[in-house]
């Protein structure tokens, strides 16, 4: 007779939600709660330090900078060493980083000097830290719920962060920015040990090869390959370049003009973060078969926030835009990874996702810089037509490559061998990004 005892424990997992796969979530958690709060904690440590608009610009470029010149090498080192090795100690170094920060906040001694090296620190933390941790989790599931698994995966950081920075506000109102600088360094340390324990014996030695030089060409050849790749990459260039030139310099301004000043803004953000939120949980049930076409044509809604600050239409409208673009950009991102997931060597998942994140943030330091000068020249309203209309074009541009509309699901994963062009749509295709940031 078999005791209750002696029966084997049924996991409350779901059979996809594998060990490394739960721990990157975990972890990604944590450290979007902390640093979602520390983003506006260093704002106000910069403010409260007797800082203007233009050290605030300072300390965004720092935090920026540092990314966009070392994301190639990071991921060019995390396909060469095991990834976890990079991501552990990506966050001891923004754990270092954001608890001097902290100290100098709370002891009343920072300077905006110090204040610049910290945060270049944390952006090229960051900047390994990203391609080692797409890589480890694009490895970290397999069959066909990998759209649920990203999904959910997207789910649990988009939430995480609208209560980071939510818990950061009150916190920082409650006990100033130092505290929320601390409460980071600790998620970082949290979050570093949790991705200690991630195992790697799935992944294939890497073979030896060239130098570093030789695994970013490699890595070059792979995104060239492939045109659906490097189209939708450019395409971001631009999106992410205007989306984030109306969403730093012009909305606030609107906002402050036409609506009622930083709470309706702010309202309209949290409507976005919602609509992420919606987004993945759509992505969790649904899984198109021609994911890419149903991707990139979420990007066109992405445009009614530019349009509707163009306008400008009142705080319910502006949240009903700004909710049905962040709808658009999870079931964008979940497509997105699925995609990279499939046709992608698990040996260069890692560079190539360095490249995708280069070609995606690299205009956004010279848009943000030149939105102040468009608006001088053509006039606001102008200028935020201008942005929705380019993202209108350069999306309608990307329908036009046939990988896009034709790349489909399929439940085999990609053979370790590099594949130039993706699978054609007639093939069996049952089963299964952009940004940032």
């Amino acid at each position: 007779m078999t005791t209750p005892a002696a029966e084997p424990r049924r996991s409350r997992r779901p059979e996809w939600a594998g060990r490394n796969y739960s721990l990157l979530t975990a972890a990604a958690v944590v450290t979007n709660l902390g640093a979602h709060g520390a983003l506006i904690a260093s704002a106000f440590a910069v403010i409260e330090s007797g800082g203007d608009s233009g050290d605030l610009g300072l300390i965004a470029m720092a935090r920026f900078l540092p990314l966009v010149l070392f994301l190639l090498i990071g991921g060019a080192l995390a396909d060469r060493i095991p990834r976890h090795r990079v991501m552990v100690a990506a966050n001891a170094l923004n754990c270092v980083s954001q608890g001097l920060f902290a100290i100098l906040v709370l002891t009343g001694q920072a300077q905006l000097w110090q204040m610049l090296i910290l945060t270049a620190l944390c952006g090229t933390g960051q900047a390994f830290f990203n391609p080692a941790a797409e890589g480890m989790l694009l490895s970290s599931v397999s069959g066909e719920h990998v759209n649920r698994a990203f999904a959910l995966f997207r789910m649990a950081m988009h939430g995480a962060g609208i209560g980071g920075a939510a818990l950061g506000g009150a916190l920082i109102a409650a006990v100033g920015p130092g505290w929320v600088l601390a409460v980071d360094a600790v998620a970082f340390a949290v979050a570093g040990a949790l991705r200690a324990f991630l195992h790697v014996g799935h992944i294939a030695p890497r073979e030896a090869g060239g130098g570093l030089l030789s695994d970013l060409r490699e890595g070059w050849q792979e995104f060239t390959g492939r045109p659906w790749l490097w189209s939708i990459v450019a395409q971001f260039a631009v999106v992410v370049a205007v989306v984030g030139a109306a969403d730093a310099v012009y909305g606030p301004l609107v906002a402050e003009e036409h609506l009622g000043g930083a709470r309706p803004w702010g309202l309209a953000l949290a409507a976005f973060g919602a609509g992420t939120l919606g987004g993945a949980l759509l992505m969790m049930r649904w899984k198109p078969r021609r994911m890419l076409l149903v991707g990139t044509l979420c990007v066109f809604p992405l445009a009614l926030p530019s349009a509707s600050l163009a306008v400008p239409l009142d705080v319910v409208g502006l949240s009903v835009a700004m909710f049905v673009s962040g709808v658009a950009i999870e079931v964008f991102g979940v497509a997105w990874m699925t995609a990279l997931h499939q046709e992608i060597p698990e040996d260069k998942l890692s560079r190539v996702s360095a490249y995708d994140w280069f070609g995606s943030t690299a205009m956004l330091p010279l848009s943000t810089a030149l939105a102040g000068p468009a608006e001088d020249a053509f006039g606001r309203e102008a200028a935020l037509w201008g942005c929705a209309a380019l993202i209108v074009v350069v999306t309608a541009l990307v329908l036009l490559v046939p990988d896009v509309r034709n790349l489909t699901r399929r439940t085999k994963p990609v053979a370790a061998a590099p594949a130039p062009t993706p699978a054609p749509a007639s093939a069996d295709a049952e089963g299964a990004v952009g940004r940032l940031g």
